[in-house]
């Protein structure tokens, strides 16, 4: 793995805004029915090691407001939240709510730090709302580091499917920094039921016929946990021939290790799984503390979805598969007597 040093570069206007106080960092905080998202909290956590004052933002329509609130103000190191109350909020579409980043980023915006998962709503309004506002938006960071002396916060972020680190620098001439954080890079933020931030209301920027609308959304149901937030998940690749396959062998494994179920591009291209369970660089990033591989090969794009999982399993009957090179656990072994003889052993 090698290492590259972009220099990000900022226009004239923007040395202007340098601001000589500490970082003040707005946070996104993102939400589904009543819960704030786990990715979210990631966020919080990455806004929280810039060492200053943390504010967190709440949009919605106004039901959905008023049931996410209260767990806003008991995030812990939330010193206060915002919140903004529309029905053109209760579909997070890029084109009515970018314009209420620009109020609250206005010439005179005490915030020195957007941020916000790397969620696909999120990654389309911060960037939306930063080209709006003539600057920089940096995508997916998995590290970052504040200069108190210097106001320039650095940050990495993997580039080439993983297989290389970028080190870039926002320097303090930008007034406001935005960056997208990777959630499975940090520790969520947790609650602290013994305080309780500062709210504080924030007129919604209705925007006349938006020239986009939410039609509708399609979610999948399952009882089992998430595929992004799992700390088991059991994934399946092209080797299992079918739908019917796929499901038959893996979802007995999941059922034992209470885990997630996921599959690598091969498998949900060839109409195996569910889209929504792929797992790789076009799909979910995912690092649970257990990642079983079965059949899967272990293509660059796959790996880059997994690689930082805490303990890496992989079953294959080629021991020349790629799989093995992150796998801390490979057997080399038909999938199909081991996967049933692993159900009963753990059973």
């Amino acid at each position: 793995m090698f290492r590259l040093r972009p220099v990000l570069r900022c226009t004239p206007l923007s040395r202007r805004y340098a601001t000589a106080s500490g970082p003040h960092a707005l946070v996104f905080l993102e939400h589904r029915e009543g819960a704030i998202d786990s990715g979210s909290l990631s966020a919080l956590a990455a806004a929280q090691q810039l060492g200053g004052q943390v504010t967190g933002l709440v949009v919605g329509s106004p039901e959905q407001v008023k049931g996410v609130l209260e767990k806003a103000k008991k995030l812990k190191g939330v010193s206060n939240v915002l919140h903004s109350a529309s029905e053109q909020y209760s579909h997070a579409l890029p084109e009515t709510i970018s314009p209420l980043f620009e109020k609250l980023l206005g010439e005179n915006s005490p915030y020195t730090h957007v941020v916000s998962a790397h969620s696909s709503s999120a990654k389309s309004i911060l960037p939306r709302a930063a080209a709006r506002l003539d600057l920089p938006a940096i995508s997916d960071i998995t590290s970052l580091e504040h200069d108190a002396s210097s106001n320039a916060t650095t940050f990495t972020r993997p580039i080439y499917a993983g297989n290389a680190i970028a080190t870039v620098k926002a320097p303090s001439s930008l007034r406001v920094k935005f960056f997208t954080v990777r959630s499975t890079a940090f520790k969520a933020a947790a609650e602290d039921q013994s305080t309780e931030a500062e709210a504080q209301a924030i007129d919604p920027v209705e925007v006349a016929d938006p020239p986009t609308q939410h039609v509708r959304t399609d979610l999948t149901k399952s009882d089992r946990p998430d595929l992004g937030s799992a700390s088991r998940v059991v994934s399946g690749g092209r080797a299992l021939k079918d739908a019917e396959t796929f499901k038959s062998t893996l979802e007995p494994l999941a059922d034992v290790l209470g885990a997630a179920i996921g599959a690598s591009r091969a498998a949900v291209d060839a109409g195996y799984a569910d889209n929504s369970l792929q797992v790789g660089q076009t799909g979910k990033v995912v690092a649970p503390e257990l990642y079983m591989a079965i059949g899967i090969s272990g293509a660059i794009q796959h790996l880059a979805g997994m690689k930082d999982s805490k303990l890496i399993v992989a079953i294959n009957k080629d021991p020349e598969a790629p799989i093995f090179q992150v796998a801390d656990v490979g057997l080399v072994a038909d999938l199909y007597d081991a996967v049933p003889e692993l159900v009963q052993k753990l059973k």
